[in-house]
């Protein structure tokens, strides 16, 4: 009896091993598949949606099938100016000349991408809106006067169409990560998963590009350059001549924004617009309180109270700016 016990307690002990054991087994893998299903799910970081997107959130577009861009020989200009003070930007000109190099770019969108020569865009944040930057030239001589500056009609006419256009490049917020995010490309008229800067060349097909960025760049300045790179080797590939311009704000607080804008031109060799030395001199340095946004006036060139202000400052360096750029490349 005590021998059949023992035989039963130790086969019922091996069977309770076995039960215990695949359980054991069923569980390391059902763990292991719940492992997995964890790590294939998504996360709430991946709903996460920023106003402005970082530059580690954005993958700019594939570049046209050209030649990769590069900076000219006037890289080494910078590198030799390194220990300048930042400060040597602020002595550039307003009105810029014009090279070579942005000729060839010019000659590239005709010959080869087809680009309109009577054509440019706007690629920046809310200061780029037609509803105060160039916007009037589109409507008439009732809505502005150019005083002394009548040499301009001429480039009022050849770009007809281009001043009162809605960029799709161009919107409240925009930072230079933004214009190669195609979250914030406008799904009315942009392809899937491309940039808005991608679909304001395509749809438009610009000879010329003002770049005015910076503003909403001044907590990554670090990065800001990298990515104003990436918008000028983008333009230049596809025949777009960039016409970098300056900020009148100091949000940064040390001007390195408005310092890497001119460096990048300068390494490109291609035109900048030194607004920021436009309003220097004007009350509050062309700025309302806020220390951001440009004081408003009328484009009235002809008055010279309202020449004080940033707005018509900006509009009449504008237009001298894309005069002197479209003669240089056409002539």
């Amino acid at each position: 009896m005590t021998r059949r016990f023992a035989r039963l307690t130790l086969a019922s002990s091996f069977f309770i091993m076995i039960i215990f054991g695949g359980a054991m087994i069923f569980f390391s893998l059902s763990s292991q598949a719940d492992a997995t299903a964890v790590v294939a799910m998504p996360t709430i970081a991946s709903f996460d949606v920023t106003l402005i997107p970082t530059r580690a959130e954005v993958t700019p577009p594939t570049a046209a099938p050209s030649p990769p861009v590069q900076p000219t020989q006037a890289v080494a200009q910078v590198v030799a100016a390194a220990a300048t003070p930042i400060t040597s930007w602020q002595e550039l000109p307003v009105i810029p000349t014009i090279s070579e190099r942005t000729k060839q770019i010019y000659l590239n969108g005709q010959q080869v991408r087809g680009n309109t020569p009577r054509a440019f865009s706007k690629v920046g944040d809310c200061e780029s809106s037609p509803s105060w930057f160039l916007g009037d030239f589109d409507k008439g001589t009732t809505y502005f006067n150019l005083g002394d500056y009548k040499n301009l009609r001429q480039v009022i006419t050849n770009f007809q169409g281009s001043y009162a256009r809605v960029s799709l490049a161009a919107k409240s917020g925009f930072s230079a990560a933004a214009v190669f995010a195609p979250l914030w490309a406008n799904p009315e008229f942009c392809r899937t998963n491309e940039s808005p800067l991608a679909c304001e060349y395509r749809l438009h097909k610009p000879s010329y590009a003002f770049i005015m960025l910076g503003t909403n760049d001044y907590l990554q300045p670090t990065a800001f350059e990298d990515q104003l790179r990436s918008i000028v080797r983008y333009s230049i590939n596809n025949g777009v001549v960039p016409i970098l311009a300056t900020k009148a704000d100091n949000l940064e607080k040390d001007n390195s924004i408005n310092a890497s804008i001119a460096k990048v031109a300068i390494e490109f060799d291609v035109p900048l617009w030194n607004y920021w030395a436009a309003v220097k001199d004007l009350p509050g340095n062309g700025l309302q309180e806020d220390k951001v946004h440009l004081t408003w006036g009328p484009n009235q060139f002809d008055d010279p109270a309202n020449m004080k202000k940033a707005w018509p400052t900006r509009n009449l360096t504008a237009l001298q700016v894309l005069d002197v750029v479209w003669r240089g490349v056409t002539q």
